[in-house]
């Protein structure tokens, strides 16, 4: 009879179990630092668990998003810089709930990799936890999954779900009309769109990633992984206020994708191009590209990452509102008819 082998065990095979406990517990603290009204358990159960009465609601509606970071993850990975990737997953789901008229309430996380490393993961988490801070949503919980074989060294991917409400009757878009002022609000850079190009031009400009940045401070990498903007206490604050009939989220798609979702059948927009002005890094990426103007448009937020749909009689004070609540405000447009899209002047 021939030997067989014995005594294997999950480690042998790739999947450290110790690990895994070991970040769990190193997160707790940043876990616990996101708790709001409404939750009702920490990290360790099966599920987590809300109360949406604690949390001020009498008739809510739930809206769920879900995204990720795409390939800015490949910059974070490359240069080690992981504390802010974390904060692009959460901004990603709850600027989006936003955009329906809801408030983020909880998030969850999904991190795969194929070799787990506590430091790296907990860095990831620790922003992630930021980010639930910076928009008053708790991170719950979520899963690590550490897949040997299925990610190359070094590697690993991210996804977030975030859960949010709204009262009955209270979601957006609602009541856009002809004659609706249009606000941009500046975005933080590239966010977190677009960077399989990103890297691109990057590549063929011959420049590292520690290579000094040629358009502002700090390392080319440290730039590029300037972190997506939370829109949530600005743009719940707005929509309170009354007057804010949409939200569009400028993501992947650019202004020419997204703001016709937040305007009804029959409804267009003229906008201005020279209201606000590239941010540095867009505008080193388009040189570097030689981009058209059409292509900018549909693949980069341009800087504006998200733009609010006003009444014209509220502009000037919902305009006030959000600047309080640090955002910078640029009046580029407004709602008209005819179902398309214009744009005028140049971006610059």
């Amino acid at each position: 009879m021939s030997d067989r082998p014995n005594g294997l065990t999950y480690a042998d095979a790739g999947v450290d179990i110790d690990a895994g406990n070991a970040l769990v517990d190193r997160i707790k603290p940043a876990a616990a630092s996101t708790k709001r009204a409404g939750v009702m358990d920490g990290l360790g159960g099966f599920g987590a668990m809300f109360d949406l009465k604690a949390a001020g609601y009498t008739d809510p509606i739930l809206v769920a998003a879900t995204d990720g970071v795409g390939t800015k993850l490949r910059i974070a990975i490359d240069t080690g810089l992981l504390s802010t990737v974390g904060i692009d997953l959460v901004a990603m789901c709850v600027n989006d709930l936003v955009c329906q008229g809801a408030e983020p309430l909880f998030f969850l996380d999904y991190f795969a990799t194929g070799k787990l490393d506590i430091n790296e993961a907990a860095a990831v988490v620790e922003g992630i936890a930021e980010g639930c801070r910076l928009s008053n949503s708790a991170l719950v919980g979520g899963e690590t999954a550490e897949m040997p074989g299925m990610y190359a060294k070094g590697d690993f991917d991210l996804a977030g779900f975030s859960v949010g409400a709204m009262e009955r009757g209270a979601m957006l878009p609602s009541g856009v009309t002809e004659g609706d002022v249009l606000l941009g609000l500046a975005s933080s850079g590239v966010h977190s769109n677009g960077y399989s190009l990103v890297r691109k031009i990057v590549e063929n400009s011959g420049l590292g990633w520690d290579a000094p940045c040629p358009f502002g401070d700090g390392t080319l990498g440290e730039a590029l992984l300037a972190p997506t903007k939370l829109y949530v206490r600005s743009g719940l604050a707005a929509y309170r206020a009354g007057g804010l009939h949409a939200l569009a989220h400028i993501t992947g798609g650019g202004l020419t994708e997204n703001l016709p979702r937040a305007l009804p059948d029959g409804l267009g927009a003229d906008i201005d191009l020279t209201a606000w002005p590239l941010p540095p890094v867009i505008k080193w990426l388009v040189d570097q590209a030689g981009m058209e103007q059409s292509e900018l448009l549909k693949t980069f937020n341009c800087g504006v990452g998200m733009i609010a749909v006003v009444a014209k009689d509220r502009a000037d004070e919902l305009t006030a509102i959000l600047e309080e609540h640090g955002e910078t405000v640029f009046t580029i447009g407004s709602v008209t008819s005819g179902g398309s899209v214009r744009y005028a002047g140049t971006l610059a």
